[in-house]
């Protein structure tokens, strides 16, 4: 499906994609039916709580150097601020910046305002997002209320133009639109695409660099440096400036393809800019895949492989000892697809057995129409690694983790790495994107694992002082009893 920056709104995942939050097989079968076109949902007769798309979206928008982010809906939405301001301020402490808290105001949505409507409130917080912050950018992001009530946000837009000079966007990631909450990435960057990026006037020698904090971006803007290249990290700490010209970019690459997908599909459908459908850069595959697919768009292939070869040289002896000392251990795995399929892979790579991997949610295919790249990979290689998704039930998680009682459990997204420690099996937290990154970085996550593997204390005494709240009826269960047929 095109992208179509001339609609209001981003469709969901489960719509544009076919993507799924429900499925138990193996990876075979699922990259089967995701390349034939044959994969279904799965629904669940009970579900614990997920998270929700306006999250993705306003932690996105809010960090936005110069922009403001007007929350039109129940004061409660914008809890998710919390954990952006939080981000927000780790992402400034990386970069040695003053802290500042994220500009963000909520319209207070209450009862009467679900039958009578609340677009004045949403003039009036405009408005005043304008008046407090001076901001060069405004963005709204709807909420379940003002979405179900049907408020005409656009409408509010267009009539604040003449008076407010800045460009104003709406981002629309109500939390029932979608069970898939990366759809709020999209949102956001749709709202991007078409409120602030401008067509281009000059190419340049930038790329585009999606990514959460950018962490890495000292090691990425030396390492792109030597191929005549300069980063522009997006969307959270770019200016409102900056994101008007990536149009002008020489390439677009991401270091989640998940996150990636839709900004960069669209920036290269509307403007010419090519985006890097590689392996993430975890590990030596990943890295490799990765600056490969830049250095064929750019046409600096040479120089990267002139430094392929001499950072693989470089890390070869250390990561064979690595190798020598986790080889036999088995890990399970869970996090977003992109992340999840590219960890297996990169856990593979330090000589770990994957016996089961756990994904948040499964695009079939990307914004290109082609299979995700991470799972493509390890379907060729061979691997039928047992495989399930869901939107990050735990419950499911910890039936599993009890039943196959791995070496370590590897997950990305809080509130799942502590119910494995609970279990008494170490487990690894991948809070940072840039965890396990190129050459030096997979040396660096492996001797993280090894500690893991080799000091179990805390996983044991957590283990031996902790009731779980499942009781043993549940641990007994198949893990996905609760998982019934594909629905159309």
């Amino acid at each position: 499906m095109a992208i179509n920056l001339k609609n209001s709104e981003a469709p969901t995942r489960e719509n544009r994609l076919g993507s799924i939050t429900g499925y138990q097989g193996t990876l075979q079968d699922l990259a089967t039916q995701a390349a034939c076109g044959s994969l279904r949902n799965k629904e669940r007769c009970f579900s614990q709580a997920s998270a929700c798309s306006s999250g993705c979206a306003q932690g996105q928008l809010s960090r936005i150097v110069g922009a403001a982010v007007v929350n039109h809906g129940p004061i409660g939405c914008a809890a998710d601020s919390v954990g952006g301001n939080t981000q927000n301020k780790f992402g400034q402490h990386l970069r040695g910046w003053e802290h500042r808290n994220i500009n963000l105001i909520n319209t207070n949505m209450v009862e009467e305002d679900t039958v009578f409507g609340a677009v004045q409130k949403l003039r009036d917080a405009i408005r005043e997002a304008y008046r407090r912050f001076n901001p060069q950018a405004i963005f709204v992001t709807t909420s379940c209320v003002s979405g179900i009530i049907g408020e005409d946000i656009q409408s509010v837009l267009d009539e604040l133009k003449a008076e407010i000079p800045v460009p104003m966007g709406a981002a629309y990631c109500e939390g029932f639109r979608s069970k898939v909450w990366a759809s709020g990435f999209d949102a956001a960057f749709h709202a991007v695409l078409t409120t602030i990026v401008k067509p281009p006037k000059n190419k340049t020698n930038t790329v585009n660099v999606v990514n959460f904090n950018g962490s890495a971006r000292k090691q990425i803007t030396a390492m792109l440096a030597g191929f005549g290249l300069e980063p522009v990290f997006l969307l959270p700490y770019s200016t409102v400036e900056q994101l008007s010209h990536i149009s002008e970019a020489a390439a677009t690459i991401s270091i989640c393809g998940t996150l990636g997908s839709y900004i960069g599909n669209a920036l290269q459908q509307e403007y010419g800019v090519p985006y890097v459908q590689t392996l993430q850069p975890h590990g030596i595959a990943g890295i490799n895949s990765w600056l490969r697919g830049l250095g064929a768009v750019t046409g600096k292939e040479v120089a990267v492989e002139a430094y392929i070869k001499q950072e693989e040289e470089r890390v070869a002896p250390e990561l064979a000892q690595i190798r020598e000392r986790l080889t036999g251990y088995t890990a399970v795995v869970g996090m977003g697809p992109s992340f999840g399929q590219n960890y297996i892979r990169t856990l593979q790579e330090l000589g770990i057995e994957i016996i089961w991997g756990s994904t948040w949610h499964f695009d079939p295919q990307h914004d290109n129409g082609i299979t995700p790249a991470a799972v493509k990979y390890l379907a060729d290689s061979g691997a039928n690694i047992p495989i399930s998704v869901a939107d990050q039930q735990n419950f499911e998680v910890i039936n599993l983790l009890n039943r196959l009682k791995p070496d370590l459990y590897v997950g990305r997204h809080g509130g799942t790495t502590v119910w494995a420690t609970k279990l008494g099996i170490p487990s690894i937290m991948i809070n940072d994107e840039y965890t396990a990154y190129g050459y030096q970085g997979l040396v660096d996550f492996g001797y993280r694992i090894i500690d893991a593997l080799t000091n179990r204390s805390l996983a044991k005494q957590l283990a031996a002082r902790v009731k779980l709240p499942y009781t043993d009826w549940w641990l007994q269960q198949d893990s996905f009893a609760l998982l019934q047929e594909e629905i159309g």
